[in-house]
């Protein structure tokens, strides 16, 4: 099924056409170097731009980011819930998670509880580098699926809808 989503001034989903989306190589926590690639980036038709968040600098460099670039931005999270927490209050456009990063389920739904209240979109962004490497590329892939659906449907029990699965 495919449900519209609203990130930032991107609308996907649905009907809607594919959006331009990429990551920076710049370490987020350099605000200048980040802003001015994001820039570039924007020039050669990027819509929308995934960014590291590594650690708290990294969150609160978000702000400023955001202040300074018109495209939406999309904060990459790995584990620590309260990145996605201060990328949220910091006013990223979306997050991303990686599924089971985030062991706590009362962790997640505060995340969820938190992205909802703000409006932003959850990526629940399923990659074959989390994947155990002695499954065959079948089995990994079925895995790979497996995770990324239950991933979705623990946000949906905590009644967060705007999800988008990759």
């Amino acid at each position: 099924m495919s449900r519209v989503v609203k990130v930032g001034s991107v609308v996907m989903g649905g009907d809607h056409p594919v959006v331009v989306q990429t990551m920076t190589k710049t370490d987020t926590r350099d605000v200048a170097s980040t802003i001015r690639q994001i820039h570039e980036l924007e020039l050669r038709g990027c819509e929308l731009v995934r960014l590291a968040v590594k650690d708290m600098e990294a969150a609160r460099a978000l702000r400023t980011i955001k202040r300074e670039v018109p495209i939406p931005l999309v904060a990459d999270i790995h584990f620590d819930p309260r990145l996605a927490l201060a990328s949220i209050e910091a006013g990223v456009d979306k997050i991303r998670l990686n599924p089971s990063n985030i062991k706590d389920p009362a962790m997640l739904r505060e995340v969820a509880r938190t992205a909802k209240s703000a409006s932003v979109p959850i990526r629940v962004g399923a990659n074959l580098g989390s994947m155990n490497p002695d499954l065959t590329r079948s089995e990994r892939a079925q895995a790979l699926a497996e995770e990324a659906l239950r991933e979705a449907r623990l946000l949906e029990e905590a009644d967060f809808h705007d999800i988008v699965v990759s």
